[in-house]
């Protein structure tokens, strides 16, 4: 990471990117790492598609924390309409095996970004696995996970804004090493609690994530609301293209029809 093989961004703001975090143990060390989370999204019927599942490099708990997603989005915003849009989720420079859901929520907020267009700020880090009514849930090995990041932003310079993003759940279980405890006296660095998805989305983009109507529509210009609208667009673009691509159809077996008459 200091030599920039490994791309970690702890500054900025991104659309469809953020900093997930991961543990890793070899013998009887563990530490904490970063790792670059992208979400590519468009129009289209394939839904939510895990990299890591296609390539084979995802485990079970991984591959159920990427369907939960799904259900997240379609409880929440597909209920007067199909979610048609074809969005893919990576682990960038991963080259072994992903397994666990403790990105679930980190890979919720890259989808949002990148289907709401706001970016994500870069100077925070995200763990906190999710339940499909957007409830963040514990995670293990959050003190690595925190000091992990902290070591990448104090070795870039500590600007006291970057931080890490955690499930409130998870408070009860800090440990943090003394520097890491001292930095965030001196506010120099900072752990965000968070209880659900719409607390996490207004922390890193700065934006208000809206609560549903009556009618079930979002307030204009809150994430959910542009979330929401853009996912409409790609429905009713989809059906467009549907409806044309059959026209076409029809078109074309009219001319053949007439050709064999002849």
């Amino acid at each position: 990471i200091d030599r920039g093989t490994l791309m970690i961004d702890v500054a900025g703001a991104v659309v469809g990117q953020v900093n997930g975090l991961a543990v890793y143990s070899m013998g009887d060390y563990m530490f904490g790492k970063p790792s670059r989370i992208t979400v590519s999204t468009s129009m289209g019927r394939a839904g939510i598609i895990n990299i890591e599942r296609e390539a084979d490099m995802s485990g079970s708990t991984h591959n159920k924390g990427v369907l939960i997603l799904s259900g997240y989005l379609r409880k929440k915003y597909a209920q007067d309409k199909p979610l048609s849009m074809s969005a893919s989720i990576a682990f960038e420079q991963s080259y072994s095996g992903v397994d666990g859901d403790s990105a679930s929520s980190t890979e919720i907020y890259a989808l949002l970004s990148s289907i709401s267009g706001v970016p994500l700020r870069q100077d925070l880090a995200v763990t906190g696995s999710v339940n499909q009514n957007g409830e963040v849930q514990a995670i293990g090995g959050v003190n690595h996970k925190i000091e992990g990041f902290y070591d990448c932003c104090r070795k870039e310079g500590l600007a006291g804004k970057q931080g890490v993003m955690i499930p409130e759940s998870n408070v009860k279980d800090l440990m943090l090493r003394k520097d890491v405890v001292e930095a965030v006296k001196k506010k120099k660095f900072h752990i965000y609690a968070v209880k659900t998805i719409d607390e996490g989305i207004e922390i890193l983009t700065g934006k208000k994530a809206g609560e549903a109507k009556p009618d079930g529509a979002y307030p204009k210009g809150t994430i959910n609301g542009l979330v929401n609208e853009k996912l409409k667009e790609l429905a009713e673009g989809l059906k467009k293209f549907g409806d044309e691509e059959k026209k076409e159809g029809k078109k074309g077996s009219g001319r053949k029809s007439k050709s064999s008459k002849k």
